[in-house]
């Protein structure tokens, strides 16, 4: 972990005074400055503030279902307000989604408005600085504006709310939110500029790449429905990284499966905000799995194994899940998944499940494996679907489709949970779909708005 160099909190204790801006123009004992090159790839590199994306849109989502009253009363009171859709997930308290999400959003800050003024380094290597903090930027927008604000629609993207945009690292920068769409236009922007200075593979995953970058990209134009984008976006990614782990490898020892940074799937290394954390699995998504799933096998597990918080039911597991945090980064199964996607749009169905079968030949024994086939477009979109809830399980992705798939009527779905005696429905479409602004923060800043509840 790399030494902590520059801390904001100090300048967030000093907000609206001049002291913060000579605070940092001033050499402090113990600490320095932002003032080199490597200052500004330091900042980055200190992955346990980096990495961590968010938590709550994994416990909204249909993919966790617990049952188990036990297990539902000793939920914390954010996450029963999130599981039961409450127009108010914190009361008074922060939502630490959005506080991590915005503290991240001042490094990234920092260093895009910073690095290209440094010492010490070369042309090239800032502008490399400058396009990973772009990276880093877009994929927090992106979580951002799918958690906080309307699902993307062309027709009214330019005017419904999307979530404050700040681009300096500027206490009196404007906290009025900006639209949906320009939220998306700043995450393009960001990545278009990055991807010429940006290598196509990073030697660690954590670090952006061109791959990254055209990875989110995909992710993006699969959310706002331009699945030509989407497609062109992911052959890109693909053509840089593309292998699949044979999980057929780890059935004698699931432990040995590869961490997060060895993963040869793993194409941006970003992960759940919270550690050790207990999924209990939905009946909708366990349905969904064949017994002789490997993913079944080594990704899920009795509720009686989490000896700490056991419960009725199947949990989420992976091998080494108490020293990597569930993944929420993009993976080339992703970007399969979304290839795949797009071809069924477009009416190439066998092209599609093409896709969906070489993913699940690494992912059952071969005399267990059967292919997968449809009789049309529509078949096939929906064995992507479900193929996609499979594959990305718990990594809050299923959330952002929810939204997305509700658009239209072959997806539309009403999901129903029950906590405490009371009967709680989330309609398609429902405003519920949106996360509340934290009530403290508008609070402190009465210019952000909050989404109707």
């Amino acid at each position: 972990m790399t030494r902590i160099i520059y801390t904001y909190i100090a300048c967030l204790l000093l907000l609206g005074s001049t002291g913060c801006r000579k605070y940092v123009e001033i050499e402090q004992q113990g600490k320095r400055t932002l003032h080199y090159t490597t200052d500004y790839q330091y900042l980055l590199n200190n992955t346990s503030d980096i990495e961590p994306s968010y938590y709550y849109p994994v416990v909204a989502s249909d993919d966790y279902g617990p049952a188990d009253d036990g297990f539902l009363n000793r939920l914390g009171s954010a996450e029963a307000n999130t599981f039961i859709w409450a127009a108010d997930f914190f009361g008074d308290n922060a939502d630490p989604d959005w506080d991590r999400m915005y503290k991240q959003m001042y490094v990234f800050n920092q260093v895009t408005t910073g690095v290209m003024n440094s010492d010490g380094g070369s042309d090239a290597d800032k502008r490399t600085i400058l396009a990973e903090g772009q990276v880093h930027r877009a994929f927090t927008y992106f979580s951002l504006v799918n958690i906080y604000a309307k699902q993307y629609d062309a027709a009214t993207a330019a005017t419904d709310a999307g979530v404050p945009l700040i681009l300096n690292p500027d206490f009196t920068s404007s906290l009025v939110r900006v639209s949906v769409k320009t939220i998306y236009d700043q995450i393009n922007s960001d990545l278009t500029q990055a991807i010429p200075n940006l290598p196509d593979i990073s030697a660690l995953a954590y670090n952006p790449s061109k791959t990254a970058a055209y990875a989110i990209l995909a992710r993006a134009s699969l959310q706002k429905g331009e699945y030509a984008d989407a497609e062109k976006y992911a052959d890109s990614a693909l053509t840089r990284q593309s292998a699949l782990v044979n999980l057929n490898d780890y059935i004698a020892s699931p432990v040995s499966y590869p961490t997060k940074y060895k993963d040869p799937e793993m194409i941006f290394t970003k992960s759940l905000s919270v550690s050790s954390v207990t999924l209990p699995l939905s009946a909708s998504l366990l349905s969904l799995f064949d017994a002789h799933d490997l993913r079944y096998e080594l990704f899920t597990t009795d509720g009686s194994t989490f000896t700490f918080n056991s419960f009725a039911g199947r949990g989420y597991y992976r091998p080494r899940l108490n020293s990597d945090n569930p993944l929420t980064g993009p993976t080339t199964a992703e970007m399969m998944l979304i290839k795949a996607e797009a071809e069924a749009r477009v009416g190439s169905y066998t092209a599609a499940v093409d896709i969906l079968n070489t993913i699940r030949q690494k992912r059952f024994r071969p005399a267990d494996y059967i292919a997968l086939s449809a009789a049309n477009a529509a078949e096939a979109l929906q064995l992507v679907i479900n193929e996609r809830r499979r594959e990305l399980l718990c990594r809050g992705l299923r959330w952002f489709d929810q939204k997305r798939l509700n658009k239209e009527a072959a997806f539309a779905a009403t999901v129903t949970r029950v906590y405490k005696g009371g009967t709680y429905t989330l309609e398609p479409n429902s405003n519920r779909y949106v996360f509340p602004i934290p009530a403290k923060n508008i609070l402190l800043n009465p210019e952000i708005t909050q989404n109707p509840r």
